[in-house]
């Protein structure tokens, strides 16, 4: 498997990104904005994808994250979100966020086992922003629990 960014031009893999995000209209709102990832099969299908905007000089934030469901459950998700961490690590971020429907529970314990921590709460989140109730594991997805972790900069790796 490869990650790899995508390139200028090129068609992001919005069955991807529509699995982890059901309204194209947001999610082009911040597809534009930040840096896509895609991971990529040995055979070159993209299987993955990941998408992170930068929120403020110090913080970029994870607003996509996703995993064609054939490849579910193989660790591709982590694997994404290492390769996130790194990257944003790398820029010199100082911390690193998520955010995902309180419906999403095995998002949040991908999200914490990653080193996640939760952060907060925006109550009906998704009952402002989306125009059709979304449902997750017989739970309707109401509010959005928000995760950071801090980053370490290379002078904090070098102490």
């Amino acid at each position: 498997m490869n990650i790899r960014l995508l390139k200028n031009g090129e068609q992001p893999p919005w069955n991807l990104l529509l699995l982890a995000d059901p309204s194209k209209d947001l999610v082009s709102q911040y597809l534009h904005k930040g840096l896509c990832y895609v991971a990529e099969s040995d055979d070159k299908d993209t299987v993955g994808v990941i998408v992170m905007v930068q929120v403020s000089n110090q913080i970029i934030e994870i607003m996509n994250l996703a995993v064609d469901q054939l490849h579910q459950g193989k660790g591709l998700g982590t694997s994404l979100l290492k390769h996130g961490i790194r990257s944003a690590t790398e820029k010199g971020y100082s911390a690193i966020e998520i955010g995902t429907g309180n419906s999403s529970i095995h998002q949040l314990a991908l999200y914490q086992k990653v080193g996640f921590r939760i952060t907060g709460i925006e109550h009906d989140f998704f009952i402002r922003n989306y125009e059709e109730p979304i449902f997750e594991n017989g739970i309707q997805c109401r509010d959005m629990i928000r995760l950071s972790m801090p980053l370490k900069n290379e002078a904090q790796l070098a102490e």
